[in-house]
């Protein structure tokens, strides 16, 4: 029995369908095998697009929101499984291409476009009507390609096939994440009030600096998707931000004589207080001490 996704050919065996191409396959999830649906690793980049919701799938053992017409993505190295409704049968299609696809090829050089294959979401993208009919019409080129004879022509037209139907998800997923970042739009106070409650409760003195994954699960999010909406947010990254709070209380703090650097410098999770003064001098161009005596 296969267990893990390791390529291409365990992908179609999963399927019962012969492999047209080493790294590239298209699976209709209604001819799937039932072992598909158990935990699996997978070593290949995946879109799924689901046309019914038959019961609980999760991701890295997170329960995804999905419903009839969604799509979401799996990268190598993730693992994905189902727990099945036996009233319903699964219905979707899954597009499944080897990382070996991107070496030294125009879809390998624009893939970091594709960023959404890093955020963790627990949510699947929803589609409308007409965007399910784009990306069954992409589904449809691309296994309509891999059933064609090949030629010279044929790696650099599947690649194509495969770019845009990229392209669609990433469109679709920016839509979603933007009104997400409307949703959020108070992050800036949540944020802001996060970190000052960090250090202010001295979990920076136990615990050392307020971290980009730290900072992620307190708003539920996973911390590639935290650093997209932080600098879709501020235009800096949030560990940018995270130092700018710092420095900020930094200031404050030197501006209270009661307070030694060595005390300062614990308090805002700094094992020593040359860390401190040496991340302070970066980021102001003056020492601790200079800060001080120029107040």
């Amino acid at each position: 029995m296969v267990r893990d996704i390791t390529d291409i050919e365990r992908f179609n065996d999963c399927f019962c369908q012969p492999t047209l191409n080493k790294m590239v396959a298209v699976g209709n999830l209604a001819f799937a095998d039932v072992s598909l649906f158990s935990q699996r690793e997978y070593n290949l980049y995946c879109i799924v697009m689901t046309d019914a919701d038959f019961g609980d799938i999760y991701r890295n053992d997170s329960k995804l929101e999905y419903g009839r017409g969604s799509i979401f993505s799996v990268r190598p190295g993730q693992k994905l499984h189902a727990e099945l409704n036996p009233q319903v049968n699964p219905r979707g299609k899954i597009l499944a291409f080897s990382p070996e696809l991107l070496v030294k090829t125009g879809l390998g050089r624009d893939f970091y476009m594709f960023n959404f294959f890093d955020f963790d979401i627990p949510k699947a993208i929803k589609l409308s009507s007409s965007e399910r009919e784009l990306l069954i019409d992409c589904f449809g080129a691309i296994d309509t390609e891999l059933h064609i004879a090949e030629d010279s022509l044929s790696g650099h037209i599947l690649r194509l096939c495969i770019s845009r139907l990229l392209s669609y998800c990433k469109r679709f997923f920016e839509c979603q994440f933007e009104e997400q970042g409307r949703q959020q739009s108070d992050i800036s106070r949540r944020l802001d009030k996060l970190i000052t409650n960090y250090i202010s409760s001295g979990m920076a003195q136990q615990k050392g600096q307020p971290t980009v994954s730290w900072c992620a699960r307190q708003f539920n999010l996973s911390p590639n998707y935290f650093g997209d909406l932080v600098k879709k947010e501020f235009h800096i990254t949030a560990q940018e931000f995270i130092h700018q709070k710092l420095i900020e209380t930094a200031r404050a703090m030197l501006s209270n004589q009661n307070y030694s650097i060595s005390e300062i410098a614990e308090s805002l999770g700094f094992a020593y207080a040359n860390h401190f003064t040496r991340f302070f001098t970066g980021k102001t161009g003056m020492t601790p001490s200079e800060y001080r005596k120029g107040i």
